[in-house]
């Protein structure tokens, strides 16, 4: 047998003959029968290439090189069934960190969303919120991200997916100025107020652009700015719009940002938000947990307005 093939359940039978330096007090204390208990001696005996036990008598006695191991092999034993107990007990009693990446308009809404729920029941879990600066899978790949959230392409074959909740964007103004006093937005309207575009790669053209080209109209983008949260917040003043995901104008408006929320009043896609995990972690305890926290956190999100 080559070395490293001794796994865990064979270290486990040593630790047990060690304790009782019997085949038979150690096959009862494994749940094992006699003879699986001795040829699980043997293998050990090939692995080690040492005899493990010897005759002395009516019994058994661990030999020099057994002596010396049993402890190294206990302390071994006992980290593996702590490693065990963090990533498949109680989350409770878990101490590790989660990463996570996450758009710019889904961290204000999300984040603190999961945050609370993971807080209660895990006070020891840490979650690290990593901003989208690509959304390349590689990260998943390599152990670096547990989750990936947000819109994307297609994932590659490796990575899967479920869909937290799908989203619309919606202008936003601010609720002091003459478009946050109107009843609804016109495609007029949304051509004569100068814009505020929220676009991580710097870009000032949009899904709203091809729409108003396709009728012969175009916007005015005055601003660029990194992320929509700061886009809203530019929206606060009385002479710009800007559109943001409906999920983020709906969590402003419910905590009293003094913004006006309009329908758009052109067709423009529908965003599908999904959480992504690398096909490895997909049976993981661990991430399992996660990912329906995850699931949990996205359905307490207020309706799109």
């Amino acid at each position: 047998m080559a070395a490293e093939q001794l796994d865990l359940n064979l270290l486990r039978v040593f630790d047990a003959l060690l304790d009782s330096s019997s085949v038979s007090k150690a096959a009862d204390r494994l749940h094992l029968s006699i003879p699986a208990t001795s040829r699980a001696l043997g293998r050990l005996r090939h692995a080690m290439n040492d005899p493990i036990l010897v005759r002395a008598g009516r019994g058994m006695l661990p030999t020099p090189f057994a002596q010396r191991a049993a402890a190294r092999v206990k302390a071994l034993l006992e980290d593996a069934d702590r490693l065990r107990l963090e990533t498949v007990g109680d989350p409770a009693t878990w101490r590790r960190t989660f990463a996570i990446r996450i758009n710019d308009a889904l961290s204000p809404v999300l984040a603190p969303r999961l945050t609370r729920l993971v807080a209660a029941q895990a006070p020891h879990v840490q979650l690290r919120f990593v901003s989208q600066e690509s959304k390349e899978a590689d990260l998943l790949r390599n152990g670096t991200l547990d989750l990936d959230v947000g819109v994307g392409n297609p994932p590659p074959p490796d990575v899967l997916t479920s869909v937290l909740f799908t989203d619309i964007f919606v202008a936003v103004v601010s609720a002091a100025s003459d478009l946050g006093r109107k009843p609804s937005l016109t495609v007029n309207d949304l051509c004569s107020v100068p814009h505020v575009s929220a676009s991580r790669r710097g870009l000032d053209r949009g899904p709203l652009d091809d729409a108003l080209d396709r009728i012969g109209l175009s916007r005015r983008v005055v601003a660029v700015v990194p992320t929509y949260a700061v886009g809203a917040l530019m929206a606060l003043e009385d002479d710009v719009l800007c559109l943001v995901p409906s999920r983020l104008a709906s969590h402003l408006h419910e905590r009293g940002v003094p913004i006006r929320v309009h329908q758009v009043p052109v067709d423009l896609p529908i965003a599908t938000v999904e959480q992504r995990w690398h096909q490895r972690a997909d049976a993981d305890p661990a991430s399992r947990w996660l990912r329906a926290a995850m699931v949990a956190a996205a359905a307490s999100l207020p309706a799109p307005r």
